[in-house]
């Protein structure tokens, strides 16, 4: 018999899941949100939506082939996925322009140059939206008041978010809840989307039908969404306890912003995240942290983009000091 097979020691795993699998998973998970961001903002949501999908996929297959002169793997759905977020990660008015330049950023930078899927370290789509941020910061902050399926062309009328409004009135000596009143902020339409914010952000509802969807699918297991959401609730009560006067409640800051979109679809990304559960959950009670530090006293009024890629970078060492112990290891203690 000439064919020789190496068998492994036990144990021995067998799963039916794959890199396209997984991603479509998570793209089905996030039409909830799609179609939601399509009834508020209309015609470009699906502009942006369009541009930022076409230009991931364009890009990854220009420096794959151009470039790297590697296997083109655009059929895998990472290069959708990650244009699906970048588009979820701006407003609806942005110039279409600068979601290609952050398409290429997010791509070029965040992934192509580590090697590609499952080398990079940093999550490519929150690259390219924290360095439209830092480069276009007017037109990144400038955020359209939603037009319920309002499919023209106008100028859309621009408001700001209720993080943003929150901000800036503490900063002028408002109190917290006469700034959320005065403006007319309403915790239910926070959880349905009739505010502003990112296209992908502004309903609480649709981020958590897909996420339920994602974890029946079993392509995320609750331990960094429920310890970033966790987190951000102990952290931001505790300090809405101390004064209820300029700090926001722990509601309001799980449904506004970033934070069920970050928790649930980014922060979860397999390439990114540590492998083990207790990684997982120090990872997601780190990001929880910096998210309402970041939010209670830092320059910007939303912090977990920028938590999520500060712990992006910590996720070699957790996966080091959190692995498991090997299956059959002995450890030897030498006699002095």
């Amino acid at each position: 018999m000439s064919t020789q097979l190496t068998i492994s020691p036990s144990p021995h795993i067998s799963a039916d899941s794959s890199i396209p699998k997984l991603m479509y998973g998570v793209i089905i998970a996030l039409m909830p949100a799609f179609f939601v961001s399509i009834y508020f903002y209309g015609i470009g949501a699906l502009l942006i939506t369009f541009t930022a999908i076409v230009s991931c996929i364009l890009f990854e297959f220009l420096i794959q082939k151009y470039l790297l002169k590697s296997k083109i793997s655009i059929s895998d759905g990472s290069a959708i996925l990650t244009g699906l977020l970048i588009a979820f990660n701006v407003p609806g008015s942005l110039p279409l322009w600068i979601v290609v330049i952050g398409s290429l950023v997010a791509i070029g930078i965040g992934k192509m140059s580590f090697g590609g899927l499952g080398s990079n370290i940093f999550n490519p789509a929150l690259v390219g939206r924290v360095f439209m941020l830092i480069s276009f910061p007017v037109q990144m902050t400038s955020w359209p008041k939603p037009r319920i399926l309002d499919f023209s062309f106008t100028d859309a009328i621009t408001g700001a978010t209720p993080l943003a409004l929150v901000k800036e009135g503490l900063k002028n000596g408002e109190q917290f809840h006469d700034i959320i009143s005065k403006a007319g902020i309403s915790y239910s339409d926070m959880f349905i989307g009739n505010l502003g914010g990112s296209l992908g952000e502004i309903s609480a509802l649709a981020l958590l039908i897909g996420g339920i969807y994602l974890l029946m699918k079993k392509i995320i297991s609750w331990h960094i969404p429920v310890s970033v959401l966790g987190t951000m609730f102990v952290f931001s009560g505790i300090l809405w306890l101390t004064n209820k006067n300029i700090y926001a409640d722990p509601v309001f800051h799980l449904l506004t912003g970033g934070a069920l979109l970050g928790a649930i679809y980014m922060a979860t990304d397999m390439v990114t995240s540590p492998m083990t559960p207790k990684g997982q959950i120090i990872f997601g009670v780190g990001i929880g942290i910096l998210t309402i530090l970041i939010r209670a006293f830092g320059a910007y009024p939303e912090g977990v983009s920028f938590a999520i890629l500060i712990m992006n970078a910590f996720v070699p060492i957790l996966n080091i000091y959190t692995k498991p112990k090997r299956f059959g290891e002995i450890k030897i203690q030498s006699k002095e």
